[in-house]
């Protein structure tokens, strides 16, 4: 939001708003404006731009002897700019090519040495003496383009308002020691009143505690002027009142349509704006200074597209197929939710975002309908992002513009053409008013000064808390120690004692604020266990190897089905950052596999990916809102290009990370074959006929799932053959930690003896019933004080026997008491071998 110091302080004066609201100068309340009204990003010096521009006098024109399109001019400047060369009357000469320079002409002069205004900023061109075609020329006689007021370079600038030769051409327009404040849209978002000269001039008041009033003509419901010209038909149908709360119009007859007065083609420019013409520039004016956009029609063309003799409004839907050529050129097919505004046959704009070409206001227009109405901000919001349109008008209503400011605003703009344009009212005011008989949007709120000062931290009372509000035009009533505040209609943002409170504390000053520090214990907090495990569990598994993937909480439904889950399942979002991520995953096997085939083609051989996070359910709810259950996962996914060699299979060394893991943590596990997929629905990615439950073997408490994919998958994702994971959730692993046993077992001093057992059994004999066997037998014929350890080193199938398996144990035993020897040893594994046979037919290899 760009303010001009001057702009506000010319604002108050002519309206009797307030005394001087700059008292202490410009640097004073620009700080202010930083600390209490909104953070401001940049401070332009207006009068820099247009220093040493001097207004002078055309007294001779006549056509340069050796160019048709140019003329030498005598120009008379009062004799005020020294350092330039004169004639024996003191005037200056001048070469110009605009085809309006012409004796007696009043003109803006830049003299040698000036910098012309609209390369200010960008490549500075000043400007100096010159030969044009063998004429000598002092500067130049400026247009309104190179004044960068507006884009109009035809000619030069003819200046008609109450000047003379010699004046300073920025001094006459309050250009001159005028700043301009690039305030943060931001810090605006939920004050809309102050996207307007006259919203920021009363908060700037506000704050040095300066009384300030709203001019007489900003009122809820003024008068307006009665027909006095013949009789223009308007028709205004609204046909979305649910999001256009009030639209208002009025018809205009015999306007005069031409190039806007200087003053105000500057007081645009300050604001980043163009001129146009005086109509449009008046709209864009008053928006300017009540922050209310308006928009007019002209009324000939808004006919004759009917064909009839009444000119119509509707606001209404697009009807499907509908297009509509804008403003600026742009031929669109309006989102079917849009605010359209219409005719009865034909799309003429769109409602708070830009107008139609068909109907727009040029120089031949004679009849106009002026339109003052509150859009939806929220819709407003979505047809401006689906169609890339960004308009001034845009950036006001998606802030939530008053619907009560509408008419004052109207029957303003209405006396400035009336009166500036020779314009005559040709319609009563048509008002579709869905917000009728209020005065404030909402209910006078009651505060206590206690429950104030308690959330500042002052000491106010309440004749001082109602003084401070009623400089911004608050009504405030203070009866039994309590305040009942009732806020001004074009305040948008007072619903609560809180917002009472807010408004106080920036009105005071947040710097006056008593500055004391949070009182906060130093007794240690309770750790969370959660989050502690999640760091063990990272730090064991990067140990071991594994490497972090962190990927986003959403997914695309395609991948859901690839791996074959249900995505209806899945909590879908309606308004998802990416079409790539619609869907919240059900768990991160997708996510993981999804970067298997990525890692592999950037020339990644052998790796092992894990990570933690959150999967969900909808079929089971957690709370009384309905959301799905969230639940804390680990999973990781062990993988090898195709063209590498291995030396075991992906399952086992995926299991091996899971007991490694689990070991860290003095937890034991247990494998528990699926019997039937269908039994089993969770499953999903996995090929159940490869794969295994995880449970915890001392409570029974299961953990989850591990095993290789299904060939599906494996199509799907182009997973390569050797791939396997787990699953595992995080809140079952804590509970199983929090009731492990962790003994103190003492190291023998005594070097350990390490030996190989290999058996040979049927193929069909599961692996942890066969190792759970060994170990209880182990722990069974151990000599006493002795720290046995018993691992897998292989299981092996040879191509010519395929009813059997080779399973390879290994042992490492030490004693407490003394050195074990390796015969003794040897006969340990005889007994296992021993009753490895009577129970299952083992035979020792």
């Amino acid at each position: 939001m760009k303010v001009s110091l001057n702009s506000i302080i010319g604002m108050s004066k002519r309206y009797g708003c307030s005394d001087n609201i700059v008292p202490n100068g410009a640097e004073t309340v620009i700080e202010k404006i930083g600390a209490q009204l909104g953070a401001v990003e940049e401070v332009i010096d207006v009068g820099e731009k247009y220093r040493g521009i001097t207004v002078a006098k055309v007294i001779s024109c006549v056509d340069h002897p050796n160019a048709d399109k140019l003329h030498v001019c005598i120009i008379d400047d009062g004799g005020v700019v020294s350092d330039v060369e004169r004639d024996t009357h003191n005037y200056v000469q001048v070469v110009c090519g605009a085809p309006n320079v012409r004796e007696g002409l009043l003109v803006a002069w830049l003299p040698p040495g000036t910098t012309v205004p609209s390369s200010f900023g960008k490549d500075v061109f000043v400007l100096d003496i010159r030969e044009l075609r063998g004429v000598k020329s002092n500067g130049m006689l400026a247009s309104a383009h190179e004044l960068d007021i507006s884009d109009d370079h035809t000619g030069i600038l003819e200046i008609s308002e109450g000047a003379k030769p010699g004046d300073d051409f920025a001094k006459i327009y309050e250009l001159a020691d005028d700043h301009i404040i690039d305030i943060e849209n931001k810090m605006f978002t939920h004050r809309p009143d102050c996207f307007g000269f006259l919203g920021v001039a009363r908060e700037i008041a506000g704050i040095q505690q300066i009384p300030f009033k709203s001019p007489e003509w900003y009122q809820p419901n003024p008068e307006f002027p009665a027909v006095e010209a013949e009789q223009l038909k308007l028709e205004v149908n609204n046909e979305l009142p649910e999001l256009v709360p009030r639209f208002a119009a009025i018809a205009m007859r015999d306007v005069s349509v031409q190039t806007s007065p200087i003053w105000l083609q500057v007081e645009l420019s300050k604001a980043g704006l163009k001129s146009i013409n005086n109509i449009v520039d008046y709209t864009n004016f008053f928006m300017l200074e009540t922050g209310q956009p308006l928009h007019i029609y002209d009324y000939d063309k808004l006919k004759a597209l009917d064909g009839g003799d009444t000119a119509a409004l509707i606001v209404r839907h697009p009807k499907p197929g509908e297009k509509i050529t804008l403003l600026n050129g742009k031929e669109i097919e309006p989102r079917t939710e849009a605010i359209m505004i219409a005719t009865e046959q034909k799309l003429i704009g769109i409602g708070g975002v830009m107008g139609g070409a068909e109907t727009e206001v040029d120089k031949n227009t004679k009849n106009i309908v002026i339109e003052c109405a509150t859009f939806d901000m929220y819709s407003i919001r979505r047809t401006s992002m689906a169609h890339g349109l960004f308009t001034d008008a845009v950036t006001r209503f998606t802030k939530g513009q008053s619907p009560l400011q509408n008419l004052a605003v109207l029957a303003k703009i209405v006396d400035e053409i009336r009166t500036s344009a020779r314009g005559k009212v040709a319609s009563s005011a048509i008002d579709i008013n869905h917000v009728q008989g209020r005065e404030s949007l909402y209910p006078p709120v009651p505060v206590s000064p206690d429950f104030i000062n308690a959330r500042l931290g002052i000491k106010l009372s309440p004749e001082e808390m109602s003084q401070l509000l009623q400089n911004v035009e608050f009504k405030v009533e203070i009866a039994s120690d309590k305040l009942t505040v009732t806020a001004p209609f074009w305040r948008t943002d007072i619903e609560i004692p809180e917002d009472i409170v807010e408004e106080l504390g920036r009105l005071y000053g947040y710097d006056k604020l008593p500055l004391t520090l949070p009182k906060r214990s130093i007794a240690p907090i309770k750790k969370n266990e959660l989050l502690e495990l999640k760091s063990e569990v990272r730090d064991v598994l990067s140990k071991a190897g594994a490497n972090e993937a962190l990927t986003y909480s959403f997914v695309h439904g395609n991948l859901l089905d690839k791996v074959g889950q249900d995505k209806s399942q899945a909590f879908q979002l309606s308004n998802a950052l990416s079409p790539d991520l619609q869907y919240y995953r059900l768990s991160l096997t997708a996510s993981l596999l999804d970067k298997v085939h990525a890692n592999i083609k950037a020339g990644y051989d052998r790796f092992v990916l894990f990570e933690i996070g959150k999967g969900h359910n909808l079929q089971h709810k957690d709370d009384d809102e309905g959301l799905p259950s969230e639940f804390e996962m680990l999973e990781l996914v062990v993988a090898a290009s195709d063209s590498v060699k291995k030396n075991s299979a992906a399952f086992y060394v995926a299991r091996k990370y899971l007991i490694n893991l689990a070991a860290a943590f003095n937890i034991q596990l247990e494998f528990r074959p699926f019997e039937k997929e269908e039994d089993y629905p969770v499953v999903k990615p996995y090929d159940h006929t490869r794969s295994a439950q995880i449970f915890v073997k001392s409570t029974g408490i299961p953990l989850g799932m591990i095993g290789e994919y299904k060939q599906s998958v494996h199509k799907n994702l182009k997973l390569p053959d050797y791939c396997a994971g787990f699953g595992i959730g995080l809140t079952q692993l804590l509970a199983a930690v929090a009731g492990a046993q962790n003994p103190y077992m003492p190291l023998p001093r005594f070097p350990k003896v390490t030996q190989d057992i290999c058996l040979k059994v049927k193929a069909d004999l599961s692996y942890q019933k066969f190792f759970d066997f060994i170990s209880q037998e182990l722990n069974k014929v151990q000599p006493k004080n002795t720290l046995p350890k018993l691992r897998p080193l292989d299981i092996y199938q040879r191509d010519d026997d395929k009813d059997h398996k080779q399973v390879t144990l290994r042992l490492t035993i030490a004693s407490y008491e003394r050195t074990m020897t390796d015969a003794e040893v040897a006969k340990l594994l005889d007994s296992l071998a021993l009753a490895a046979k009577d129970k299952f037919g083992a035979e020792r290899i």
